[in-house]
């Protein structure tokens, strides 16, 4: 007759106590981690909650089954204490809430201005159906984010539960070790798991897991199969066939993993070629028909439209169809890290980045506003100035007799700038815009993301220091000993001081081995803020009560895993690689290449219509009969309506930083998961990279094509 799971793990719990005296998790106080973990560390979570308690209580909407029972499962998943109803009338109340103050701005500017913008109304309309589309997408995709993460924990969490069985078979002990040692979100679920039990829901862990990895079988089946693994080893007759089934459910993770990513890589590749021709070729080569289609089309079409199709639509486009390839990455594959956790956390967090970022980025941005500043008189006249120059009398005649801003009045209306100086100061908006977020995001990680990357360098040199601890411990020498042992063999590695410290504290301050490296004033651990290091220490604390055999076997098997781990995780980076590379080349070389160039034909497409203009109504007949019948030719194009290159660059400009944001932020999601600090470094890395190109492309093409078109007229006129 098969023993039932709870006889099982009483019998191994009492049986390992007796012989070994392993010290007792402690699983009591888990009630309080969850709700201290869920306070501090989720302080996104909690504000929309408090949004949900507050506005989505204000009606109480009755959903569909289904509707209901969706909404529910991603509230829960996002550890969110609210229910459907009140997600969705807060969806509901912030998008009547911007429709009802888009309508009260909408009919204050047709009283004081006496004019229909349609086009303010439109804005409207799409700004509170935004709204409802976000705050209602909110639980799907505060699920998927944790998902992403808690998922990225995952191959460590079964090696954690993995390696603590190999030498103590109980599971609760195990689940409670990988608990304490993970990170949030995993750790939190795990601790909630506890909490579950605690508070009566569920009668044993046992039965609390199983309906824990219920959430887990859609998204990551091979997370369940491993966690069923690790149970039935517990039924295991013999010892050896005990450690294959662990070890088997460690494989079996790996491997699902690799399959799931390696799908993925598949899959995503066409979704990510119509995103970059959709929202980045396509638009930016329309760009280039504006100038044009602003003259044909009169009043119809104008700057504000280019802002609003720009700066606002084509980038929700983007952003749109970015999430919805990211919800379909699947996890256990990323980073693990919590952020939060880092030492130098306060710096990320800190707004004295922005502070310095601004110092730089406003001058900037103040010399692309010249232009207009020359148009205010009070300006001009403080400073003697001209409200504009031509080039000629700044010693320019490369460039002719044309103005430098090149406004022009029609009746009491002004319209521009349409001067080639003024559009080359447009590129200082942009600049400054992407620099002040590249100053502010490399100020904000450069600490934190160098003491990461530190702490993998390390982790990637300790897991063969391990290996030689756990041949000293295999060999009969003392764990006390072997540490001194080892300090010498990896001499000249970063890990030779953790070893140093561990048998100096050992041998001169006369501390034991968990107080050597544990101690939290002279510990070991301290200098080396390590997950890995900090897991395998304790391992190796519980196991060495059961012998240097035992030792032994869970640090070389630590080593092992931790190495085929590694592997496996250089595989799913090259299988991403492609895919990846693809998509930094078009944000950071491609589509700024293009840009800039289109800002150039654009450029020299107004200032060619802008000069004829200016042929015709200064009457010149000898340059009049040499151009043809201009008078025609400008009775189809509305010259005087033309939308100014200035404002066209200047809604490029924006709308490249724009798609930089969204497209960085999908580029880590894909290569690394969930990962904030990644986003924000690669943000302000590619923000650089790709301001910088496109503003020299477009310096470029401005004054090489603007030179072009001057000399054609010029042979034409003369």
């Amino acid at each position: 007759m098969v023993k039932g799971v709870d006889e099982i793990l009483r019998k191994y719990g009492g049986k390992i106590e007796e012989q070994i005296k392993t010290e007792a998790v402690d699983v009591a106080g888990f009630s309080r981690d969850y709700l201290r973990f869920k306070q501090s560390l989720m302080p996104n979570l909690t504000r929309y909650e408090k949004w949900c308690h507050s506005i989505g209580s204000f009606l109480t909407l009755k959903l569909s089954k289904k509707d209901d029972e969706k909404m529910r499962k991603h509230l829960e998943a996002a550890h969110v204490e609210a229910t459907p109803s009140q997600a969705v009338t807060l969806a509901l109340m912030s998008m009547l809430a911007v429709f009802f103050l888009g309508l009260l701005v909408f009919i204050l500017y047709f009283v004081i201005a006496d004019v229909l913008s349609l086009i303010l109304l439109f804005l409207t309309i799409v700004s509170a159906l935004f709204v409802f589309y976000y705050l209602y997408s909110m639980p799907a995709h505060l699920a998927n984010k944790l998902r992403l993460k808690a998922s990225s924990q995952m191959v460590p969490c079964i090696l954690y539960i993995v390696a603590y069985m190999k030498h103590t078979s109980n599971l609760e002990r195990a689940v409670a070790f990988a608990a304490t040692y993970l990170q949030p979100p995993l750790a939190l679920d795990l601790k909630k798991v506890f909490w579950d039990v605690e508070t009566g829901k569920y009668s044993t862990i046992k039965e609390s897991l199983d309906a824990y990895l219920e959430k887990w079988k859609e998204s990551n089946i091979e997370f369940v199969e491993s966690f069923h693994l690790v149970e039935s080893s517990l039924y295991e007759p013999t010892e050896e066939r005990r450690v294959q089934v662990l070890e088997r459910a460690l494989q079996v993770i790996l491997d699902g993993v690799y399959e799931k990513m390696l799908k993925f890589t598949r899959d995503v590749r066409s979704p990510l070629t119509n995103l970059y021709m959709l929202g980045i070729v396509l638009p930016t080569l329309g760009i280039a028909l504006l100038p044009l289609a602003s003259t044909l089309l009169g009043s119809a079409f104008r700057t504000v439209h280019v802002f609003v199709i720009f700066n606002f639509l084509i980038p929700f486009l983007v952003f749109y169809m970015t999430s919805e390839v990211l919800l379909k990455r699947p996890g256990g594959y990323g980073e693990s890290q919590l952020l939060e956790l880092n030492p130098d956390y306060s710096k990320f967090i800190s707004k004295k980045p922005y502070k310095k970022a601004l110092l730089i980025a406003l001058p900037l941005i103040l010399i692309g506003l010249i232009p207009f500043l020359f148009q205010i008189q009070g300006f001009t006249n403080l400073f003697g100035l001209q409200s504009d120059y031509t080039f000629s009398q700044l010693g320019l005649g490369l460039f002719g007799a044309d103005k430098i801003f090149g406004f022009k009045s029609v009746g009491d209306v002004t319209t521009g700038p349409f001067g080639l100086g003024a559009i080359l100061m447009s590129l200082f908006i942009p600049l400054g815009i992407a620099l002040f977020f590249a100053i502010a995001y490399k100020e904000k990680t450069k600490d934190i993301i160098t003491s990461r990357e530190n702490t993998r360098n390390l982790e990637d040199e300790f897991v063969s220091s391990l290996f030689q601890l756990g041949n000293r411990l295999g060999d009969g020498t003392p764990a006390e000993l072997a540490f001194a042992h080892v300090a010498e063999s990896t001499r000249g590695t970063k890990t030779e001081n953790f070893f140093r410290i561990v048998n100096s504290n050992i041998q001169s301050l006369g501390m034991s081995l968990e107080q050597a490296i544990f101690n939290p004033r002279r510990g070991a651990i301290i200098y080396y803020p390590s997950d890995l290091i900090a897991t395998s220490m304790k391992i190796l604390i519980e196991s060495v009560k059961k012998g240097l055999k035992i030792a032994a076997v869970s640090l070389i098997s630590i080593s092992e895993y931790v190495k085929n781990i590694h592997k496996i995780n250089e595989r799913l980076h090259d299988l991403l690689a492609e895919v990846v590379s693809d998509m930094k080349s078009n944000m950071t070389f491609l589509a700024p290449l293009l840009a800039g160039i289109v800002v150039g034909l654009a450029s020299m497409i107004t200032l060619i219509l802008g000069k004829l203009q200016y042929l015709f109504e200064l009457g010149q007949s000898g340059q009049a009969a040499a151009l043809g019948n201009i008078q025609e030719l400008l009775q189809i194009f509305d010259v005087n309506a033309m939308i100014p290159a200035y404002f066209l660059q200047l809604s490029i400009g924006i709308y490249i930083i724009e798609i930089i944001f969204i497209l960085s932020r999908t580029l880590v999601t894909v290569d690394s998961g969930e990962d904030e600090l990644r986003t924000v470094y690669e943000t302000g890395v590619n923000l650089k990279r790709g301001i910088y190109l496109y503003l020299i492309v477009a310096l470029i093409a401005t004054i090489a094509l603007s030179l072009l078109g001057g000399i054609a007229l010029g042979g034409l006129a003369g």
